[in-house]
């Protein structure tokens, strides 16, 4: 029998406790383990509590969230915590710690921390709940519900097998289109990725290959005033040089080029070289930046000489023009189900026959390197 996603909620604010209590107990599939005023009292409450996932402060007394995720990790806890903060609107760099420190995603409050402004973001706060939380009961063995995070008002029971989807994603898939062209050299690498892509992309570049000669576009869904801090936080662990795009930037071999939050990254040839586009167009697929408009640019500019890579996400933001760089006879990879935190966009892209090869989490960094090395110019 499936069982709901309990949360631990830490917060030194008693009405922000209540507040988030509230969006959890009237979310279908969540519930309230307990509640902890800091990372002390949090601490003592999750063995008796055995919370699916914790909902985490920054700044509290006593000791504070970063304090609490250092500990955590002392003590071998792998429990997800969602950075739930005001200070991480205004301190990036703190919100780059806790991921580095474990976190597994973050939400900001759109005010102060005795605000009610938290329902605004009460749809957000529990599509992580539900994303980290299920991800989690899998890992403990434990029966999830099933969520549908397109409708995310519907529950069902008991979630289908790993094989059955396999199953039914295979019997669904269409014939793949047939590309224009044969492969030729990597001249550029492009990744669009979102739920689950900070820490997925700190594993990937802190294994590539130092080798690589070629460039790398990224769009992670992540709010503005993040992505300076996030790209920073890559370079620091990464081989290859990391940081925030900005419009009219060199596509340089061998760096690693963030999409800025909320500004649609493209490329654009020039005759001595390739640069920088950015954009306030309208968001696509619900996102800005979007994977689509970046696998579109690459494709047009880049043809065949791509690499084109789908990872853990929500929706299907880029599945589509992925395809893109598929038909032109670039290459394709897809990260695999097992290892996702959410297979929508990758799947979707699957689905479509726009994944030449589908690559565990674990293996991706290797992948990317073997190929941009074997076909390099």
């Amino acid at each position: 029998m499936s069982e709901p996603v309990s949360v631990l909620v830490v917060d030194d604010s008693a009405l922000m406790r209540n507040l988030v209590s509230r969006i959890i107990e009237t979310t279908p599939g969540l519930r309230v383990a307990d509640k902890a005023m800091n990372g002390i009292f949090a601490l003592q409450k999750i063995p008796r509590c055995n919370p699916d996932i914790i909902v985490l402060d920054i700044e509290m007394p006593g000791m504070n969230g970063i304090e609490f995720l250092k500990e955590r990790r002392k003590l071998g806890f792998d429990i997800p915590v969602i950075i739930l903060s005001s200070v991480a609107r205004k301190g990036a760099e703190i919100t780059m710690e806790a991921l580095s420190l474990g976190a597994a995603d973050f939400i900001t409050k759109p005010s102060g921390s005795v605000s009610s402004d938290i329902h605004t973001v009460a749809a957000e706060l529990s599509r992580l709940l539900l994303v980290w939380g299920i991800q989690y009961q899998k890992k403990k063995g434990k029966t999830p519900l099933q969520y549908d995070f397109e409708a995310p008002e519907r529950l069902f029971e008991p979630m289908p097998t790993l094989e059955a989807r396999a199953v039914q994603a295979k019997a669904a898939r269409p014939e793949p289109p047939k590309p224009l062209r044969q492969g030729g050299p990597i001249d550029l690498i492009a990744i669009g990725i979102s739920t689950g892509g900070p820490n997925a992309l700190r594993e990937v570049f802190a294994k590539i290959d130092p080798d690589i000669t070629q460039p790398f576009l990224v769009v992670q869904h992540m709010p503005p005033g993040f992505t300076e801090e996030f790209a920073k936080s890559l370079d620091r662990i990464c081989p290859l040089d990391v940081k925030e795009a900005a419009d009219g930037d060199l596509v340089k071999s061998g760096r690693i080029l963030i999409a800025p939050g909320d500004r649609h990254i493209e490329v654009e040839k020039k005759p001595l070289g390739a640069i920088i586009r950015l954009s306030e167009a309208p968001p696509m697929n619900g996102h800005r930046p979007s994977a689509d408009v970046l696998f579109a640019s690459v494709a047009k500019h880049y043809q065949n000489r791509a690499l084109g890579v789908i990872m853990t996400g929500m929706g299907r933001d880029g599945a589509r023009e992925l395809g893109s760089i598929y038909r032109e006879g670039g290459y394709t990879l897809g990260q695999d189900e097992a290892s996702s935190v959410v297979y929508g966009m990758p799947k979707v892209a699957f689905e479509l026959g726009h994944v030449q090869k589908q690559v565990a989490l674990a293996e991706m960094a290797k992948e990317i390197s073997a190929l941009a090395k074997a076909h390099r110019n």
